[in-house]
């Protein structure tokens, strides 16, 4: 898939907001190291590329849009069980100067993560275990939760490594238990953006 082709498929998520100068070119990357990666090992149940593009890169980019205003631009996020890495990935390529961390316990993924950092030359961090191993000092500005199995008990995990006025932002189908502001995601019925503070 081309950088320009990519592009066209993720504008209704990115609307206006200002992109740096190589992120079409460096997720055109990530989704090749993806695809590659995914015939061998199970990164991901989604296989066409477009759809890989609209459902990962397109949702994950859509959080950092509404997460971008919220946030200092040095500001610390944590992606709670980060998978193939999503949405922490695209969201460090979208805000290159946040401090992330990927948390992926399972060993396949987390190695995939290194790879993708690597090659894309990211500050970001990867932590290769339980979000719960993290010290019980780090604290996060935002974390993500994005396809957790188990919600409340990710949101139990998460909650302690949030800092003061820090926010909760969940990709899930489900609507807010509690207060929050919610975003439809563009192109999906299924899809609903939440940011909170606790």
């Amino acid at each position: 898939m081309t950088p320009s082709h990519l592009q066209s498929l993720l504008t209704p998520y990115l609307g206006d907001h200002p992109t740096p100068e190589p992120l079409y070119d460096q997720l055109t990357t990530y989704l090749d190291l993806l695809l590659k990666w995914n015939a061998r090992t199970n990164l991901t149940a989604i296989r066409d590329p477009e759809e890989i593009v609209r459902r990962h890169f397109g949702e994950s980019l859509f959080a950092a849009v509404h997460l971008a205003p919220k946030l200092a631009p040095n500001a610390t996020l944590l992606d709670f069980g980060s998978g193939a890495g999503f949405p922490g990935l695209p969201i460090q390529l979208l805000l290159p100067h946040l401090r992330v961390t990927l948390a992926e316990s399972q060993n396949k993924k987390s190695t995939f993560l290194r790879e993708v950092v690597r090659t894309l030359a990211l500050p970001t961090q990867i932590h290769a275990a339980r979000v719960e191993t993290l010290p019980a000092e780090a604290l996060f500005d935002a974390i993500t939760l994005r396809a957790v199995d188990n919600t409340p008990a990710a949101l139990a995990a998460a909650k302690p490594h949030l800092a003061p006025a820090g926010w909760l932002v969940l990709l899930t189908a489900e609507p807010p238990t509690t207060p929050a502001e919610t975003h439809p995601v563009p192109n999906t019925t299924a899809s609903l953006l939440t940011l909170q503070q606790p």
